[in-house]
């Protein structure tokens, strides 16, 4: 998708210090340029968000302006790459930093930012970024990356502490069975999933878009529970053609064998590149929580991921405050780690970002969340995220 965001072309050349390489920064398309897909696939770094396929999963969720930027040498040779998009921003929070109007890498991703060989041509990337917001008042740069790197690297971008993400780091040695090192905690994950088996859950692998049609009528009861926005459907048929036929995509699901036939209780989104695995979505029906299908999906996850020599699953952020979804990563045996965001630019660290979830006001808001239909609120989360 071409961009209707940056001003004027214009090339940032400039020569490394180690071998007198050209270096220039420009645009690309990722689908139609193979260096892009291929520079992903080799990067130790990579992470599955920096791939065409999922970025061509969320620009048909929502037609956003794109800028795809690339560092290169004289002979044509990729040294970076740093995919950008541009958010509309929620009505009356346009101005600001995290809410408002944003070129951000990426959009409704827990990761983004460049993804290079070295750090002239992250440093070249950068500055593009920075000129290219410099030049529309009233829109932020805003970075979701785990890299240490951009820490003082372009006067004006500033670090953020952002939320805990926990990652599992799993044994190298495959041939063993997954345990968790805790006796306590692994007799309670054992007990759960005794309590699946027996009330005739099982695990299998979604192969059809029926099933994926019936997983996201979980999903959409999971998001009204948990008082979340719901991605529209549209994003996850998206996630099936885009991610599923290149094996980065699996929706495992819990069926219940019941005297009618087997039903969907649950499923888990997972996504697969390098040496990471990635939980992306999870769901299950609330008449379904007590028969604990979401410990035997993710026993199921573990164990694909180990036996396929993935070395950390990577089980994603977690809310202030949300202390059950903590325990629950944290039985497994997952490490928190604290995330950053980049921003330019700067902007004092007391900045609100939105009021506060025991306010009156917003107890309120979720009890009619909660009562809502599920439609209305798959229409309301659209309408949200198409302004994320």
């Amino acid at each position: 998708m071409s961009s209707t965001f940056s001003a004027k072309e214009k090339d940032i050349d400039s020569f490394s210090d180690a071998n007198s390489r050209q270096l220039k920064v420009r645009e690309t398309d990722p689908h139609r340029d193979p260096r892009w897909e291929s520079f992903v696939m080799q990067h130790p770094a990579a992470t599955v968000y920096h791939h065409p396929a999922w970025l061509a999963t969320l620009e048909s969720e929502y037609r956003q302006s794109c800028v795809y930027l690339v560092c290169e040498d004289a002979a044509g040779m990729l040294h970076g790459i740093f995919p950008l998009m541009l958010t509309k921003g929620v009505p009356f929070r346009k101005r600001h930093p995290i809410m408002g109007t944003r070129l951000v890498s990426l959009p409704r991703t827990p990761f983004g930012g460049p993804l290079t060989t070295d750090i002239r041509a992250k440093e070249l990337l950068l500055k593009e970024a920075v000129r290219r917001v410099s030049e529309k008042p009233g829109v932020y740069l805003q970075i979701k990356s785990q890299d240490e790197d951009l820490r003082g690297l372009v006067g004006g971008v500033t670090a953020k502490p952002w939320r805990l993400t926990y990652r599992l780091y799993l044994p190298k040695q495959s041939n063993e069975p997954f345990r968790v090192a805790n006796n306590r905690t692994w007799s309670g994950i054992k007990r759960a999933i005794n309590k699946a088996t027996a009330n005739g859950l099982r695990v299998r692998q979604a192969d059809t878009l029926d099933d994926l049609a019936v997983w996201y009528r979980c999903y959409l009861e999971t998001m009204r529970r948990t008082v979340v926005p719901a991605r529209p459907y549209r994003f996850f048929l998206g996630l099936w053609e885009n991610m599923r036929p290149k094996g980065m995509m699996r929706l495992l699901l819990a069926e219940r064998e019941t005297a009618t036939g087997a039903r969907i209780v649950g499923g888990f989104i997972l996504f697969y590149l390098g040496q990471t695995a990635t939980y992306a979505f999870g769901a299950s029906r609330t008449c379904d929580l007590e028969f604990r299908p979401n410990d035997m999906i993710l026993l199921h996850a573990i164990t694909d991921a180990q036996r396929d020599g993935f070395q950390v699953l990577d089980l994603g952020e977690v809310p202030e405050g949300d202390e059950g979804l903590v325990r629950f990563k944290v039985k497994w045996g997952a490490e928190p780690e604290r995330l950053s965001r980049y921003y330019y630019p700067d902007f004092p660290d007391d900045t609100p970002a939105a009021e506060g979830s025991g306010s009156p006001s917003m107890k309120a808001a979720k009890g009619m969340w909660q009562r809502l239909p599920l439609g209305m609120t798959s229409w309301i989360g659209d309408w949200i995220y198409s302004r994320l």
